[in-house]
């Protein structure tokens, strides 16, 4: 059978390495979304309203990827989308020699361009996983947030089963719209946490916030549009921000993993107070998002 191959254009080619991106993907054995096998990604997108795996790799230059469409057999699905979903969710578009410049000149930061180097910023191109993402994970450890989530997509989301493998779409919001608590309840979720999904999905659903309308919002708007959600705080509105929007400003000072890494990278005797996290992170304006993101990742084995 001849599978259809899509390239994927990368910016910025010699600061990029999917090899890279890898461990960071793979950080949970909860994932369900995507799976790594050896140095190939599968994912399943929503393309033209349906359902398509790829299996995405390394060119034979830095210069693109490759997407290799597993599923459905037969006719060519359209490219564009395929494109842009993965060019968001991998941040193939964006240009890192600023930030590995400025890194050399900040001492939290000095040293992770060099042992990271050509990892992108790996975003959530679907605007209700990234706002429900964070809800999630509120006031509960990484591990167990993972569980929850997964729980929640396998529930709830989109299901094919694809030789041996089961790939999984997250929830569409007017899924969740329709739930009452008492459905996710049982799955180990707070009611506050349900009531907090369910309201934002309603949001979605019913189109009082939209892409088109958060697109159009410039960082201060757009944050000050999540955090008027129930159970959007500052930290839940820029872990979105950062995540779909790529504001590269959006800075999470309430992160405690944020907070450890400054804590390990500095070597301090306890993790910093917010007055300390703001001298720190003051000066990174424009590159506050990458730096965070790279933070994050040397709290990752190596």
């Amino acid at each position: 059978m001849i599978r259809q191959k899509i390239k994927i254009p990368v910016k910025d080619a010699t600061n990029f390495s999917f090899a890279a991106c890898l461990p960071f993907l793979g950080r949970s054995d909860k994932e369900c979304l995507h799976y790594i096998q050896g140095d190939k990604l599968l994912k399943m997108l929503l393309v033209a309203g349906e359902p398509v795996v790829v299996e995405i790799t390394a060119g034979t230059t830095a210069a693109y990827l490759q997407a290799t469409v597993l599923a459905p057999a037969g006719d060519p699905v359209p490219e564009q989308p395929i494109i842009d979903y993965i060019t968001h969710w991998l941040h193939l578009d964006g240009v890192l020699q600023p930030f590995y410049d400025y890194t050399l000149t900040d001492p939290l930061l000095n040293g992770l361009a060099q042992a990271y180097h050509g990892l992108r910023l790996v975003g959530m191109p679907d605007l209700f996983e990234a706002i429900s993402w964070p809800i999630i994970g509120q006031q509960i450890n990484l591990t167990f947030a993972y569980t929850l989530r997964q729980r929640f997509i396998t529930h709830f989301g989109y299901h094919a089963r694809i030789g041996e493998t089961d790939f999984y779409l997250y929830p569409h919001p007017a899924v969740i719209a329709a739930l009452t608590p008492e459905q996710l309840t049982p799955m180990q979720f707070s009611r506050s946490k349900a009531l907090y999904l369910i309201a934002t999905a309603r949001e979605l659903a019913e189109g009082r916030l939209s892409e088109s309308q958060l697109a159009a919002m410039d960082y201060e708007e757009a944050r000050e549009r999540l955090i008027a959600l129930k159970g959007i705080g500052n930290w839940s509105a820029n872990y979105t921000l950062m995540k779909y929007r790529r504001f590269p400003q959006s800075v999470l000072l309430e992160d405690v993993g944020l907070q450890n890494a400054i804590k390990a990278r500095l070597q301090l005797p306890a993790k910093p107070t917010m007055a300390e996290l703001q001298q720190y992170t003051a000066p990174w304006k424009e590159h506050a998002a990458y730096a965070t993101f790279y933070l994050w990742r040397s709290l990752l084995p190596q």
